[in-house]
């Protein structure tokens, strides 16, 4: 088993931008299906954006074109990265980084993540009006 290690979360301004960042270590050429999704109070969890082992990537509709995930690989970690531009007070949650071991050729979308095995403890975004 993994852990995810996430940072990066903080306060911002609507209309501001973050920057999000997960370490995922633990594999040789990590095989991960990876991705980061958020919990507003009193709300369920939602996947945001996920990124496959091919560097396919799948956006909620609501964060789409204002958020953008990407990962860099090396030999024994992966990082994981959320850009967050055009922030509005709808973004504020707890932003949790998933992976999960998984094959090339898998098309994996934001309802997969919530079902990926490995989680980190999150990093909270809170985003004024």
């Amino acid at each position: 088993q993994v852990q995810p290690v996430e940072s990066g979360g903080g306060s911002a301004q609507a209309g501001g931008s973050l920057r999000l960042s997960c370490g995922v270590s633990g594999y040789d050429y990590p095989p991960y299906c990876i991705g980061w999704a958020r919990q507003a109070p009193g709300k369920e969890r939602e996947g945001v954006a996920v990124i496959d082992n091919d560097g396919r990537k799948v956006y909620a509709a609501s964060v789409k074109g204002r958020f953008t995930i990407s990962r860099v690989n090396t030999k024994n970690k992966v990082s994981l990265y959320l850009q967050m531009n055009n922030l509005a007070p709808e973004d504020t949650g707890l932003y949790s980084c998933a992976a999960k071991i998984c094959p090339h050729d898998l098309d994996v979308g934001l309802a997969d993540l919530l079902e990926f095995n490995d989680w980190g403890q999150g990093t909270q975004v809170t985003v004024s009006s």
